[in-house]
């Protein structure tokens, strides 16, 4: 059985593109503990293993698939904002400034852990402050890296990207692909007929 650590639904989302068969189950581990040292990726993977580890036991035999995205820029890191004010700061912070958005995926399979990370570039558009407060009176942000959303209408902030979509969603397809066939899940293998 596949175990998706994730509450995000997007994540679930983007699984269900593929007709394999999985379980949601809430990772509780608080992220809070990783402490962020310069860099961006190993920082993602810590927190994504971690994710995976604190199921670990549970769901010894199963395989485990969790993820964790970031935003990065200015040298520090952008993750799920705590207030409005911190939304509305953070959007303000990277408004026609470019960042990198970094999806960690973890694989946990018994003893074994396979983890890789994907990049996507962002450049916001110059944004007012009134377009921040009207953004996020339109859109959830408490549980999204940075408070903004790339999908639907969300995109409205993005003036280019570099880079994998899925990635800024919460899980970059060719990488969660790459990474389930370490575990024999060939993605490929799970096409849905249209």
């Amino acid at each position: 059985m596949l175990i998706l650590a994730s509450a995000s639904p997007r994540r679930k989302d983007i699984l269900s593109y593929f007709s394999i068969k999985f379980k949601t189950v809430t990772s509780h581990f608080d992220e809070k503990k990783i402490k962020f040292v310069k860099d961006p990726k190993s920082y993602g993977i810590d927190i994504a293993e971690n994710k995976a580890k604190s199921l670990g036991d549970k769901y010894y035999n199963d395989i485990v698939l969790s993820a964790d995205t970031i935003c990065f820029a200015n040298n520090k890191i952008y993750t799920k904002p705590e207030s409005e004010k911190d939304a509305f700061r953070i959007l303000n912070e990277l408004s026609n400034t470019w960042h990198s958005v970094f999806t960690a995926i973890c694989i946990k399979h018994k003893n074994q852990i396979f983890s890789d990370i994907e990049e996507t570039k962002i450049l916001f558009h110059a944004l007012t402050d009134k377009q921040i407060k009207k953004y996020h009176a339109s859109f959830y942000y408490s549980d999204k890296a940075a408070g903004y959303a790339i999908q639907k209408a969300g995109s409205i902030i993005i003036k280019n990207m570099i880079g994998c979509y899925y990635n800024v969603m919460g899980m970059p397809i060719n990488t969660l692909r790459k990474s389930l066939i370490k575990v024999g899940i060939d993605l490929w293998n799970f096409l849905k007929s249209s």
